[in-house]
C-alpha cells in the first residue's frame, strides 16, 4: 500500500474516532476528503510536544486521541510534562524490528536490556522486539555495572541493548575486573537515546568486532529510524512518515535542507499526525536503496527548542521551574549539562533569594528534579548574583560528543 493510500485511510479513521484530530479539521474547514496525499499534509497544524500535554489536562488520559478501546491498551507509560503514553495494539509489528534485524539478533543471542523497564518504554518495547526474533532478554536496566559484566561474563551474553555509553563503562568496568578483550562475548549491540559517536564506533567495531546499530525514536512515537551498513544517517521504519518543516511556519523544506523532524505515525489506534518532535535533521532527496525504499534521515543536528534529552530523557525548563515552585529559597536556577567518562553530568546552579543566603537546598532541588524529570542530578552549586541571566537559556548544554 502506497504511503498517500495509508495518509489517507490514517486521517479517515481518525477524523472518525479521534475527536481531537475532528475537531482540529473541522476548526480548518477541512474534511477527509482535503488530506488524500502525503502532499496535502502541512495543511494540518503540527503537533509540539506541548500541545499534548495541553490536549491531555483538556480531555484526560490521552488527549482525545486514542481511537481503541482503553480497556485494550497493554500498557500506559509516563513522560515528563506529564504525558501519558498508551501502548497500543501495533498494526505492523514487523516494521518495527528492521534495526533488530540488522544488528543480527535472534534465536540463541543472550541480549542484556539495559533501558529502564519501568514508567517509561524503552526496556520493555525492545525487550518485545528482541522476544520476537527468538533472542533471549536479560532485563538488567542500568546501574549495577560489576553484577552486570558477571552476568556478561558467566552467561556468555552475545547481545547489548541501552546507550552506547553504558556499554563503554561496561567494557571499562571488564577491564578493571581482569577479563581480557577476547574474553568479552558481547558481537551484537542497538543503542538509543544518545548520539553514537564514531569514536565509539572505532572501539566497539574495531576493538571488539561488534555488529552495531544506533536507533532514533520517541517515547510518543517509539523507534522509527536505524543506521545500516553504508547509509548515511538513518533509514526510517514503514510504521511513519516523517517531514521535515521550518520550525517557525510548519511548512516542509526542501530535501537535503535541515528543519524541524516532524512525524505522523501509521498506527490507527493511537494516530499522532503530523507530531513534532523538536529535533533538527534533513531528509535524503533520494533515499539510499539499504533503506528498502523507505525514508532515508540524513542525521540529527540538535533541538530546535529548550529541551535536551539527558541520559535518555528530555530534561525540559518548565520542570526547572518547578524546583523554583516547590523550594522557595531558589531565586534564580539554571541546569548545565556536561561530559565526563563516557556520562551526562547535571550540575544545577541555583541563585538565592537575599534573605535565604546559606541556606542548604541541595537536597531538595535534587529531590523535586528527580521527581518531575526522573533525572538523577550530580551537584548543585549556588552562584553569586548576576551569575544566571533569567532572560537567557535555562539548560545549557555543554557537552562534547568528539
Amino acid at each position: 500500500m502506497s504511503v498517500d493510500v495509508r495518509i489517507r485511510d490514517l486521517i479517515a479513521h481518525a477524523y472518525a474516532n479521534a475527536p481531537t484530530v475532528r475537531q482540529m479539521m473541522d476548526e480548518r474547514g477541512l474534511t477527509p476528503a482535503d488530506i488524500q496525499s502525503a502532499a496535502d499534509l502541512p495543511r494540518l497544524p503540527v503537533m509540539p510536544k506541548d500541545r499534548l500535554v495541553e490536549l491531555q489536562q483538556q480531555q484526560p488520559p490521552f488527549g482525545g486521541l486514542l481511537t481503541c478501546d482503553p480497556a485494550d491498551l497493554p500498557r500506559i507509560y509516563i513522560s515528563p510534562g506529564p504525558i501519558y503514553d498508551p501502548q497500543p495494539p501495533s498494526d505492523d509489528p514487523a516494521a518495527l524490528l528492521a534495526p533488530f534485524q540488522i544488528a543480527g539478533f535472534g534465536r540463541g543471542d543472550r541480549v542484556l536490556n539495559t533501558f529502564m523497564y519501568h514508567l517509561t518504554p524503552a526496556g520493555l518495547l525492545l525487550d518485545e522486539a528482541l522476544r520476537a526474533l527468538g533472542a533471549t532478554v536479560i532485563p538488567t536496566g542500568p546501574g549495577n555495572t560489576e553484577l552486570q559484566v558477571m552476568m556478561m561474563n558467566s552467561l556468555k551474553v552475545t547481545g547489548y541493548v541501552g546507550t552506547p555509553s553504558f556499554l563503554a563503562i561496561l567494557l571499562d568496568k571488564a577491564g578493571e575486573m581482569g577479563i581480557p578483550k577476547e574474553a568479552v562475548s558481547i558481537k551484537k549491540a542497538l543503542f538509543s537515546a544518545e548520539p553514537y559517536t564514531p569514536s565509539q564506533r572505532a572501539r566497539f567495531e574495531g576493538d571488539y568486532g561488534m555488529t552495531t546499530v544506533s536507533a532514533y525514536g520517541t517515547a510518543d512515537l517509539g523507534l522509527f529510524g536505524y543506521t545500516a551498513p553504508g547509509v548515511t544517517g538513518f533509514c526510517v521504519t514503514a510504521s511513519v512518515y516523517v517531514e521535515i518543516v521550518d520550525p517557525e511556519t510548519g511548512q516542509p523544506v526542501e530535501p537535503g535542507t535541515a528543519g524541524e523532524i516532524v512525524v505522523t505515525t501509521f498506527n490507527r489506534n493511537y494516530p499522532l499526525i503530523r507530531f513534532g518532535t523538536g529535533d533538527l535533521g534533513a531528509l535524503a532527496p533520494q533515499p539510499d536503496s539499504n533503506c528498502l525504499g523507505e525514508q532515508q534521515l540524513l542525521g540529527l543536528f540538535g533541538r530546535s527548542g529548550d529541551a535536551i534529552k539527558v541520559r535518555g530523557m528530555f530534561l525540559h525548563p518548565n520542570q526547572l521551574l518547578a524546583v523554583k515552585a516547590r523550594v522557595p529559597q531558589v531565586k534564580h536556577l539554571r541546569a548545565r549539562i556536561t561530559r565526563q567518562d563516557n556520562r551526562d553530568v547535571v550540575t544545577v546552579q541555583v541563585e538565592l533569594h537575599p534573605d535565604h543566603a546559606g541556606a542548604e537546598v541541595s537536597e531538595p532541588v535534587k529531590a523535586v528534579l528527580n521527581g518531575v524529570a526522573r533525572l538523577r542530578v550530580d551537584a548543585v552549586e549556588v552562584v553569586e548574583a548576576g551569575v544566571i541571566d533569567p532572560a537567557q537559556r535555562a539548560i545549557l548544554d555543554e557537552r562534547k560528543w568528539e
